[in-house]
């Protein structure tokens, strides 16, 4: 009786297993591959999301290559996104990573669009040699130690808690690199904040963080230790900020470590929630008061942060401060932030529906102190939104002595604007303290992008002044600007914000 036939042939059989053998190997080296590119993804910490997402990660930057292309076609453009488009948030990137700024084939930005700003150029621009470091501006000159600062872009109030310690550790570093102050925040004052040796601005929120006594009131002492720091030149009295006007700071107690409630003076693992207001402060006879005690007790420069919302309480607490006499009793600057939002997390009521935005609130400030008399005694801070060239040189044509970004720093960091800051799950490590992704934050390499990011603005805003023909950017003024109005023409800031007109309307 003869053998059955195989099935299936020899060489078919044989194919097959050298298949199987190729499947296997194939397998294998993807397998190394992968694992080769995990322990490279974990080493590195240049990029957080690839080191917090070892080879995931990687599909960030082939997704954000290939969405330009798919965007052209099915989605939305650079600049739809909010509250920062992809455009704004890569030209951080691009400056913080001292990259090149130049684009092709025309701008973006939607140059007609009502509110727009455009900069007047001059037929005959300023040579590069003929430019001049912008001034340094005095600060309290009435003080015991007034406070003198040329850098025109600097680091606004984000506390230690709402940030992580990498995080902060890479402000401290880049700001005194880039020799622009650094604001602490409400959250005190923390070793990280002096470890780089920045110039501080220390903040005083409604709760007092770092400056409380065991009851929660403002501690003279405590004060004292603070001011007794000398890279502290400045206080900051915080009234309202964009996140949230009319309502007090928020850390989940998950962000409320033991060396955050120490610094702060508050339990730990407990959430913690300032007032809404300074309990002390009802009147603007309270807030001069408060003014005068701080910068008595500290001798050094004390101004206040608000949002503008009602604004007839500046003409009179402009006008008590002429009745007192502004060498003692007017604060020596004021921070004017934007209602429409900042890095700390809020309700999204007040975020979209109260306050003022700055390219409303911050004319009409610089207005009111020169009606009264005050421009030259105050200085004046812009907050709010303002992370590119264009905007800052705009702050300072309306006429701003200095311009503070928080949100723009934190994108220089690397934030991806994931939207996760009041959660601890930051994927970059920025404002989370959970030390895994905290590994992702190398303080020493991102304190070189702070710094790039800073000189960048303040280059490209010598460039756009050259552009209208001054030497620096403290000479630009109103009239070097205007406001795309609603029917697509445009209009100069100085007849925009004619603050002579609107002084005899009101």
């Amino acid at each position: 009786m003869s053998e059955p036939s195989p099935i299936l042939p020899d060489f078919l059989i044989g194919f097959l297993e050298f298949s199987a053998y190729l499947f296997v190997f194939s397998i294998g080296l993807i397998v190394l591959w992968l694992a080769f590119l995990y322990v490279v993804d974990r080493a590195q910490t240049a990029d957080a999301i690839r080191h917090n997402y070892p080879v995931i990660g990687r599909l960030r930057g082939l997704f954000l290559h290939l969405g330009k292309f798919f965007r052209q076609y099915f989605f939305a453009f650079d600049r739809e996104e909010m509250p920062f488009n992809r455009a704004q948030r890569e030209y951080v990137y691009r400056a913080s990573r001292d990259e090149d700024n130049t684009i092709a084939f025309g701008s973006t930005r939607h140059i007609q669009e009502p509110g727009s700003v455009l900069f007047v150029n001059c037929p005959y621009p300023k040579l590069d040699v003929e430019s001049t470091e912008p001034e340094p501006v005095i600060i309290g000159p009435y003080c015991r130690e007034p406070f003198e600062h040329a850098c025109i872009f600097n680091i606004s109030g984000m506390s230690y808690g709402a940030l992580s310690k990498p995080a902060v550790r890479a402000l401290s570093h880049g700001a005194h690199a880039a020799g622009c102050w650094l604001n602490t925040g409400e959250g005190g004052l923390s070793p990280w904040h002096l470890e780089g040796g920045a110039e501080l601005v220390f903040q005083i929120g409604t709760a007092k963080y770092g400056v409380r006594d065991e009851y929660g009131n403002l501690s003279d002492e405590k004060l004292r230790e603070v001011a007794a720091h000398p890279q502290v030149r400045m206080f900051e009295i915080k009234l309202s900020q964009g996140a949230k006007p009319g309502k007090g700071g928020i850390l989940p107690a998950e962000k409320v470590t033991e060396e955050i409630a120490r610094i702060r003076g508050i339990p730990p693992h407990k959430p913690s929630l300032s007032p809404n207001r300074h309990p002390e402060i009802d009147s603007n006879d309270d807030l001069i008061g408060m003014i005068r005690r701080i910068r008595h007790v500290t001798g050094k420069p004390v101004g206040f942060k608000t949002v503008i919302g009602a604004w007839g309480w500046l003409d009179a607490l402009f006008m008590r401060i002429n009745e007192l006499g502004p060498e003692q009793a007017a604060p020596d600057f004021i921070t004017i932030d934007s209602a429409d939002g900042g890095s700390g997390a809020a309700p999204m009521t007040l975020m979209d529906y109260v306050g003022l935005p700055i390219s409303e609130s911050l004319p009409l400030v610089i207005d009111r102190l020169e009606a009264h008399g005050l421009r030259e005694r105050i200085r004046v801070i812009a907050s709010g939104k303002l992370i590119d060239a264009g905007s800052v040189a705009w702050a300072l044509c309306t006429g701003a002595d200095f311009v503070a970004s928080a949100r723009g720093f934190m994108f220089s960091l690397g934030c991806i604007q994931a939207l996760q800051c009041h959660r601890n799950t930051c994927p970059t490590g920025v404002t989370t303290h959970n030390p895994r992704l905290q590994t992702g934050l190398d303080p020493m390499e991102k304190a070189e992008r702070v710094a790039s990011y800073a000189r960048h603005i303040e280059h490209e805003v010598g460039v756009i002044a050259h552009s209208c023909g001054v030497r620096n950017p403290r000479e630009l003024r109103r009239f070097h600007a205007r406001i795309v109005q609603a029917d697509g023409s445009s209009i100069p800031l100085d007849e925009l914000y004619d603050h002579k007109r609107l002084a005899e309307r009101h």
